[in-house]
């Protein structure tokens, strides 16, 4: 049976899945496949390269430091999110990412960005991630916070806008059964994108994103509704917060970060002590 795993983004509300990935981690559960968007992606690249305790500090430890986020940032770069900090600094000196191990994991992995001329989901593998973590770059990039980013003769942005739960990824793959990592409660339903015209404004010359993102919402409940049967036949097992998350795409304070994990670790345990015991 192939398993597989999907992890949905959320900006810092991703310190849910980093705690429940920290859990996996510890007790050595790996699927067969990894699929992840926008933080959904950056986090599950520490799991495949099986580092205990990355997933927590590169999203807890660095909070507060400018150079992960700040406005000074936006100001300077156009992003928030300090990408060649998060992307450059932090995974080759000061937390250095395991390429080795990730690379010999037979657990596939995908990072999705979302084309900005298209509007459709770019899925990148192992073979695609360059020196600079450039598909993650683009997968984490978020509107209005965010840069467009350049990759192979394209331009992509957050890996959420397009596909914001790539399910039928990992279906399509042949998984039989997938883990499912939400980043929003149980019965949440998503609302209309708001600010429709700055979008119009900021991203006039690529209309498959403004498709996109005016579509999210749409697209984004009917594929709730489509995991919810799959649920019913055994085919996805969801892991999500029982309650809305204390943070959102930006966290206010680390206190807040620190009970979101928490709340990812406890969901990890629940699922595995469920899952062990089928």
């Amino acid at each position: 049976m192939k398993l597989g795993l999907v992890c949905e983004g959320g900006g810092m509300r991703g310190v849910f899945t980093a705690g429940v990935l920290e859990v996996f981690m510890e007790e050595n559960f790996y699927p067969d496949e990894v699929i992840g968007v926008s933080a959904g992606a950056s986090n599950t690249v520490s799991y495949v390269a099986k580092q205990k305790g990355r997933c927590y500090r590169t999203n807890v430890d660095y909070f507060g430091d400018k150079r992960y986020v700040s406005m000074e940032n936006l100001i300077k770069t156009g992003s928030m999110f300090g990408m060649d900090f998060l992307f450059g600094e932090l995974p080759n000196k000061l937390d250095p990412f395991d390429r080795e191990t990730f690379f010999a994991n037979s657990c596939e992995y995908y990072a999705g960005a979302t084309d900005v001329m298209t509007g459709k989901v770019k899925f990148f593998g192992k073979e695609d991630m360059d020196e600079a973590f450039t598909p993650l770059r683009a997968s984490c990039s978020l509107p209005l916070v965010g840069n467009v980013i350049p990759y192979c003769g394209r331009k992509y942005m957050d890996g959420g806008i397009g596909d914001s739960i790539p399910i039928k990824k990992a279906l399509d793959d042949g998984c039989d059964q997938v883990i499912l990592i939400l980043t929003r409660e149980r019965g949440y339903v998503k609302k209309a994108q708001k600010g429709a015209f700055i979008y119009k404004l900021l991203y006039k010359k690529y209309p498959g994103l403004l498709h996109a993102m005016k579509n999210r919402h749409i697209e984004y409940n009917k594929t709730l509704k489509y995991i919810k049967k799959l649920e019913r036949k055994g085919k996805v097992i969801v892991i999500a917060p029982p309650q809305p998350l204390p943070v959102g795409r930006v966290a206010k304070n680390k206190d807040d970060l620190l009970k979101a994990y928490a709340v990812g670790r406890k969901m990890g345990k629940k699922f595995l002590e469920n899952y062990k015991s089928c």
